[in-house]
C-alpha cells in the first residue's frame, strides 16, 4: 500500500506538470492507476490475504509439536518446536523455525512475479548457507486466505534430486488459533507440525 501511494504521488506530479486539462488529467490518472495495479498483481487476492494473515502474527513466537511423522522417519516428538514471526514486509514474511537448539531453519514466504513462493532457508551457525537451502515451491493457485499449497518447483527438484513429488501445505485455522505445517510425498503426509497461536511465548 505504501508503494502504491508513493507511485500515485509521482504519477500525479507528472500529470499535473504537463499543462493538461482537468478531464485529460483524470483520464491519464485512471490509465496510470490501472497500469500500477497491473504491475502489483503478481500474487492472487487469496495469496495476498494469506500473506497478510501471516504478517498479523509479526513479532510473536509460538510453541508447536509434531502431530505426525511417517514410520520410516526420525520422530521429533521429544523436541521443542518454536516458530518466530520476525520479518513482515509488503512482499515477504520470514519465520525462523527452531528445533531445540538448532536455529538453522527459516521459512520464507515471498511475493514474486510468478506468485507466492515458499522457501526453506538453511544456514550454518556462522550465517553461511548450507548446501541444501532455498528449496520450496510456488503456490499452486488452489489456496485460500488461510491455506496455501506449494508443490516443489524446478529449482527444488534439481537441488534435492527429487523423485518424491514433494509438496508443502501451510494452514491456519480461520479463527487464527492454529498454524499447521505439512510435508507430503506423492500426496501422502510424511510430517505434520502444529503451533498454538492462542498462547504467544
Amino acid at each position: 500500500m505504501i508503494r502504491k501511494i508513493y507511485l500515485l504521488s509521482i504519477v500525479s506530479c507528472m500529470v499535473f506538470s504537463c499543462g493538461q486539462t482537468a478531464d485529460q488529467n483524470e483520464n491519464v490518472s485512471d490509465d496510470m492507476i490501472s497500469r500500477i495495479e497491473a504491475l502489483e498483481s503478481d500474487i492472487s487476492e487469496s495469496e495476498r490475504a494469506f500473506l497478510d494473515n501471516l504478517a498479523d502474527l509479526c513479532g510473536k513466537s509460538f510453541r508447536g509439536k509434531e502431530t505426525y511423522m511417517a514410520p520410516d522417519r526420525e520422530s521429533w516428538s521429544d523436541k521443542d518446536l518454536i516458530m518466530h514471526v520476525t520479518v513482515c514486509e509488503e512482499d515477504r514474511v520470514y519465520i525462523p523455525f527452531h528445533l531445540n537448539g538448532d536455529r538453522s531453519r527459516t521459512w520464507m514466504f515471498l511475493a514474486g512475479e510468478k506468485g507466492l513462493r515458499f522457501r526453506h532457508d538453511h544456514r550454518h551457525e556462522d550465517g553461511t548457507p548450507e548446501e541444501l537451502t532455498m528449496y520450496g515451491g510456488y503456490a499452486d493457485g488452489t489456496g485460500t486466505e488461510y491455506r496455501q499449497n506449494f508443490p516443489a518447483d524446478d529449482y527444488t527438484i534439481e537441488l534435492l534430486e527429487d523423485t518424491l513429488n514433494r509438496e508443502w501445505r501451510i494452514i491456519m485455522d480461520e479463527d487464527m488459533s492454529c498454524f499447521i505445517y505439512q510435508l507430503l510425498y506423492h500426496g501422502e503426509e510424511v510430517f505434520i507440525a502444529e503451533f498454538d497461536l492462542t498462547n504467544p511465548l
